[in-house]
């Protein structure tokens, strides 16, 4: 393997564990439909509606963090299952700019009805793995997922080096000020004046 080469760019995608995520994530949402039926819950409505399940008055917020879902996604599955009457929304009793959303009877209803097909699902991905490996494989989404809900760790600096020298640098330049301070331009001569 040539320097600098990564391991992704050598094994194509199948080095790639963002591409393998994807992957394994297409193949459980489709174990979910053809669990469910088209014209049933999809894989992310389940989600939304077994979150909202959870508490009641959640905000869009609330889901966000919940779900894992990003915004402009869960907007229009919310705004989807308010149209079919799954979800209720209402203005936030403890922030007059937000709304919150409840499950409807129907929404109840259809969690309840999409429950088996999202179990089905999770047990079909779950058979392609030996029992031995279903736990860990579990431990280890589980691990992956906690990742996803720490906040963003702050920006590191371009390089060690270049932070270990930052206080140097400082000093420096403190004390360069300070030596300029000292020193005094001479008076003019009578000659230079001239």
């Amino acid at each position: 393997m040539a320097k600098g080469k990564s391991k992704s760019v050598r094994d194509g995608l199948n080095g790639s564990p963002t591409h393998l995520l994807h992957r394994a994530l297409q193949l459980a949402l489709d174990y979910h439909v053809e669990a469910a039926g088209a014209s049933a819950l999809t894989q992310r409505q389940f989600t939304v509606l077994t979150a909202a399940s959870g508490a009641e008055g959640m905000t869009q917020n609330d889901l966000v963090r919940a779900t894992g879902i990003d915004r402009s996604t869960l907007a229009d599955l919310v705004a989807r299952l308010l149209t079919k009457g799954l979800l209720l929304r209402e203005r936030s009793a403890t922030d007059g700019r937000a709304n919150t959303v409840r499950l409807s009877d129907a929404g109840r209803d259809a969690l309840a009805s999409g429950a088996d097909a999202a179990a089905a699902a999770d047990d079909r991905l779950l058979s392609l793995l030996s029992p031995k490996k279903r736990e860990s494989f579990m431990k280890t989404l589980a691990s992956l997922a906690a990742a996803a809900d720490e906040p963003a760790a702050p920006k590191a600096p371009k390089s060690a080096k270049s932070a270990a020298r930052r206080p140097e640098k400082l000093a420096a330049k403190k004390k360069r000020k300070k030596a300029a301070k000292k020193i005094k331009p001479a008076e003019p001569t009578a000659e230079a004046a001239a």
